[in-house]
């Protein structure tokens, strides 16, 4: 009986030994998990300090400077559009250029292109003092260049990489403005018909040796101001003005409707062709300096370009 009361004494000794090892290990898991949070508690809270601060300064310093501008004019560190820049650089440093077009000459085509839906798509005939003001009045637009100079195209582009230039070739000469709207009467139904696609055809006022997608654009918005005009043997202004005329008629929009300037309108070829080829009856405003038309989109078995078909004096 001893034995057996010594070895239970034993016995309950051994389970309660265990238990105490136990209660000890709880407690430090606790100390260690409560130490531990505050130490994460110190680093998120040093990490979100040192972010936060120069935030509230920058803040601070931009409302200390300038809270005003950034309330009227958004952000502004958003850089100035390079074709802005280079026309208040362009016309700041020649402002006193004689062959540069009046106020009264580019009010009428800005305020075109002002109200012009986005994007609004402008082809320019002639590189002249306006051309960095065209392209920034048609800003987020598409606006293409065509000049006769292949060599200046070729310096303006260069200097110029935003502006899109093509260049092309003038067959025609202006001691042959007669014989040239004779012509192209004669073929009206075929290659000098008002409406088609100008690539592939051959009349000789046509041009058709520009890029492909140049006469997929719809055209919303075209200027004549190229090329030269003076003297008998230099290209005129014919090709252009007919082209003008065949781009607006053959648009592919239902009802569309194309406003076209013709600068110089003055001089006789720009006054006959325009009378010719864009129609007296499209005239909606013209001086001594600026015609503006305004041609509509044109069956395509349609071979008359005005509604009245008078005839040109060959005199």
């Amino acid at each position: 009986m001893k034995n057996s009361s010594n070895s239970n004494s034993n016995t309950k000794l051994i389970l309660l030994h265990p238990y105490i090892q136990k209660q000890g290990g709880s407690n430090r898991l606790w100390l260690l998990a409560f130490v531990s949070f505050f130490a994460i508690a110190f680093l998120v809270t040093l990490i979100y300090t040192r972010e936060i601060l120069p935030i509230k300064s920058t803040t601070t310093t931009t409302m200390a400077t300038g809270s005003a501008s950034s309330s009227t004019f958004g952000n502004i560190n958003a850089p100035l559009p390079t074709s802005v820049i280079n026309t208040l650089l362009h016309y700041a440093s020649r402002s006193n250029d004689s062959f540069h077009m009046s106020h009264a000459e580019i009010k009428p085509i800005s305020d075109v292109l002002r109200k012009c839906s986005s994007p609004c798509n402008f082809l320019v005939f002639g590189l002249t003092h306006e051309t960095l003001l065209w392209k920034a009045l048609n800003h987020n637009g598409r606006t293409v260049f065509i000049e006769e100079n292949r060599y200046y195209a070729a310096y303006y582009e260069e200097l110029h990489p935003e502006i899109d230039v093509f260049d092309v070739q003038y067959t025609t000469k202006m001691k042959e403005m007669r014989e040239l709207i004779a012509s192209t009467k004669k073929q009206i139904k075929n290659e000098c018909r008002p409406v088609q696609n100008l690539l592939f055809s051959e009349c000789k006022l046509g041009i058709n040796d520009l890029p492909n997608h140049v006469y997929e654009v719809d055209w919303d918005v075209i200027l004549v101001d190229g090329p030269r005009g003076d003297g008998p043997d230099g290209p005129g202004r014919m090709t252009p003005i007919f082209t003008a005329g065949v781009l607006a008629r053959s648009r592919k929009a239902s009802n569309a409707k194309t406003h076209i300037f013709v600068h110089d309108y003055y001089r006789n070829v720009e006054r006959i062709y325009g009378d010719e080829f864009l129609c007296r009856e499209n005239l909606v405003e013209s001086n001594d300096m600026l015609a503006h038309f305004i041609v509509e989109k044109m069956d395509e078995n349609s071979f008359h370009f005005c509604r009245n078909h008078t005839s040109t004096s060959p005199s």
